[in-house]
């Protein structure tokens, strides 16, 4: 086994950074092998071959689970070799066994980026660059080449949020990859538009309303609508709470959608996504 920049051997403290962290800009082929494998032996040199023949389009992890049996337990490894392809922090593909070459170049065929995939990052690239018609113009040719390509969906989303063409860039998000990485931050983008599309409104008069008659809650639907969309989650959350513990189904249950909306939006590690989670449980739940 030689090491090189593009195969490595890895332990239970250095995965994360080693294999997740770094997936989600190269993917990684991750080996779980042992030296007394008599099909390890024959798979693991094929693996750093094909992997070296990639040029660093790939790497490869090398797991010995007799060093790390808290990684094969955590990855529930029976048998081995057992080989997992890690993209953008998740696998999205293994197999168990020496396969055959054809069979393994099948596997890395799976995890390398696809040509739309790179007209991608070349148009993402561009648009960091200030070059935003260009950037646009790739980003649709990528589309053109692969109109399932999630990284060309959620870039010429982006590119649409940002000029608020919010119901084309929505439609665009709808169709990313479901149990993906590219979804949740589909999700997240998606939840900004809304909370942005939201705004609008004339803030003190509907304040003013609220104070007057702590019952309106099409005012103060509006008043949360209007906070949310200038960032004032905080405040917002307040008064979409107010409306689910008064009416859960007022606007189609629209309050705790918006909730929701900001949650994604935030994130499930913020403090104010967890203490408002909280809250809303438990209103729903009592």
């Amino acid at each position: 086994m030689v090491m090189t920049d593009w195969v490595f051997e890895t332990n239970d403290a250095e995965f994360e950074a080693a294999v997740v962290e770094r997936s989600k800009h190269t993917p990684v082929v991750v080996d779980f092998w042992a030296p007394w494998c008599g099909p390890c032996r024959v798979l693991g040199p094929l693996l750093e071959r094909l992997v070296t023949e990639a040029g660093g389009k790939l790497l490869l992890a090398k797991v010995n689970v007799d060093e790390n049996p808290q990684l094969a337990a955590a990855f529930n490894v029976r048998s081995i070799p057992m080989v997992l392809g890690v993209r953008d922090g998740a696998i999205v593909t293994e197999f168990i066994g020496a396969l055959p070459e054809g069979g393994v170049r099948e596997f890395l065929s799976r995890l390398l980026p696809s040509e739309a995939d790179d007209l991608a990052a070349e148009a993402e690239q561009l648009g960091r660059d200030g070059h935003s018609a260009e950037a646009e113009a790739t980003m649709q040719r990528a589309l053109a080449l692969d109109p399932r390509s999630d990284r060309a969906l959620l870039g010429m989303a982006r590119l649409l949020a940002a000029r608020q063409q919010d119901a084309e860039a929505l439609a665009l998000l709808d169709r990313v990859t479901p149990g993906t990485p590219a979804r949740q931050e589909a999700d997240r983008l998606s939840a900004a538009i809304r909370v942005r599309q939201s705004g609008g409104a004339d803030e003190p008069v509907l304040r003013a309303r609220v104070e007057a008659d702590p019952g309106d809650l099409e005012s103060r639907y509006a008043l949360a609508q209007a906070l949310a969309a200038s960032e004032r989650y905080d405040e917002a959350l307040d008064h979409y709470l107010a409306i689910v513990k008064r009416d859960r189904s007022f606007r189609d249950d629209g309050a705790r959608k918006a909730m929701l909306d900001i949650f994604e939006l935030l994130g499930p590690g913020d403090e104010t996504t967890g203490r408002f989670r909280s809250e809303l449980a438990k209103v729903l739940f009592r």
